[in-house]
């Protein structure tokens, strides 16, 4: 077992990078490194009158610029709506394209939640609704494919590239929505659990999943729901179909009600496909723990807890109430790359937080950790937290892009020019 103290001398000093635009706010998801050699990146928006900044940066170079508003490619400049403030998705490579999608950056408080407005601000129309992106990597050009139904946004996209299909969950009933690249179709299959994030707790409000992925042998696309079940639909079917015999309402996950926020229940928190073995690994976001999801064989195994070292050793639960998105399978195509929480001490104890809030954030201040986990050997490795050169955190990490040499890019809060913005940051890399 390794030492707390261990631990604690292990770290990593992070670099942040300022891409020009001073109101950049958090951003889930929305980065990704491309064929080119560039990392392509969203910055969110708060703005009632300007969107989401869509940036790339080139580590050549060590520049970024600035491509684009996303509400200005969504051909809604100056029509006085709620703007696209921010992409909640990553972005997919296919065929010199970038395939991504818009989202509500600004919300209404009802009730103390924060919800899709229903009440138009004065000089104001009401959110249209996301858009299905794409951009061409050699020409430079933006183009508007399809907008999601009844003014919806989306939150969870997948591609499945080798058939030209595009899948999302919207924002905030959670309904269920497929784009056809290739005829320009786009389906609604309807609300996947209860009212979603549109609901009322304690009722019909259900978390809606975060992550998809395709079975690419079959062309099956996969999503989970706050109650633990495991839906799959393929893009010949009617509708969609909750699998049998196969749930995520694990003992080792912990133990949720669904129907209230400040969690995402029993859903997966980030999962891909891992072609070698024909299953997908995803992360519990709340516990930590990778598991392995056989769809053919029904099966959802525990493989390790890949929390940090700290976060194992403490027996607690981090301090982001719905765990991380920045958990990918790395170029090696071996090793998954993790950037999790983990718990700050003073005078050797634990620094606790709030003990729940009612929505996806921070409940305390933590540390960011890299873990790896190399699958053919099942090697778990620390490599400890991450800081600036000034000692100060890299905080609300919700994303992760790896170079070819290994660098993790990731969009993080740091201060600039005395304000705190969330822009691009970079890890160098672990194993160096």
């Amino acid at each position: 077992m390794i030492s707390v103290d261990t631990i604690k001398d292990k770290t990593l000093t992070a670099t942040s990078h300022y891409s020009g635009f001073e109101l950049a706010h958090d951003t889930y998801n929305a980065i990704t490194a491309a064929s080119d050699g560039r990392i392509y990146y969203v910055l969110s928006s708060e703005s009632y009158d300007k969107g989401g900044q869509i940036c790339a940066y080139d580590p050549n170079k060590n520049q970024s610029v600035l491509l684009a508003d996303l509400t200005e490619i969504c051909g809604e400049k100056g029509k006085a709506t709620i703007p696209q403030g921010k992409s909640h998705v990553r972005f997919h490579e296919s065929d010199g394209k970038l395939y991504f999608a818009s989202h509500i950056g600004v919300y209404e408080m009802i009730d103390g939640m924060e919800r899709l407005h229903v009440h138009a601000l004065e000089g104001y129309k009401l959110y249209p609704g996301g858009h299905f992106l794409s951009y061409d990597l050699h020409s430079g050009k933006f183009e508007d494919l399809a907008i999601a139904p009844n003014g919806e946004g989306i939150i969870t996209m997948t591609m499945d590239k080798e058939r030209k299909q595009l899948y999302a969950l919207t924002w905030p009933t959670g309904y269920f929505i497929h784009y056809n690249i290739d005829t320009g179709e786009l389906k609604n299959l309807g609300a996947t659990c209860a009212r979603s994030e549109a609901g009322t707790p304690g009722d019909d409000y259900r978390a809606i999943c975060r992550s998809m992925f395709i079975d690419q042998d079959k062309g099956d696309v996969y999503f989970s729901t706050a109650e633990g079940a495991i839906y799959s639909y393929h893009p010949d079917a009617a509708a969609l179909e909750k699998m049998e015999g196969v749930n995520l309402k694990i003992d080792y996950f912990g133990t949720y009600d669904p129907t209230r926020p400040g969690s995402m229940g029993y859903n997966w928190r980030k999962i891909f496909w891992y072609a070698p073995e024909k299953v997908a690994y995803g992360v519990h976001g709340n516990s930590g723990y990778l598991f392995r999801f056989d769809p053919a064989g029904k099966k959802v195994e525990i493989v390790d807890r890949i929390a940090s070292a700290l976060s194992q050793q403490s027996g607690m639960y981090d301090q982001f109430s719905y765990g991380y998105l920045g958990f990918i399978l790395g170029p090696d195509g071996e090793t998954i790359y993790y950037l999790t929480g983990g718990p700050v001490y003073e005078g050797g104890k634990r620094v606790t937080g709030a003990s729940q809030i009612s929505k996806g954030g921070a409940k305390g201040i933590e540390n960011l950790h890299v873990v790896t986990y190399h699958l053919p050997t099942r090697t778990y490795t620390d490599h400890g937290a991450v800081f600036y050169a000034d000692g100060g955190r890299p905080t609300y990490v919700n994303s992760i892009a790896i170079d070819t040499a290994g660098n993790i890019y990731t969009l993080a809060r740091f201060n600039h020019a005395g304000n705190e913005i969330q822009d691009l940051v970079k890890i160098p890399n672990p194993f160096c």
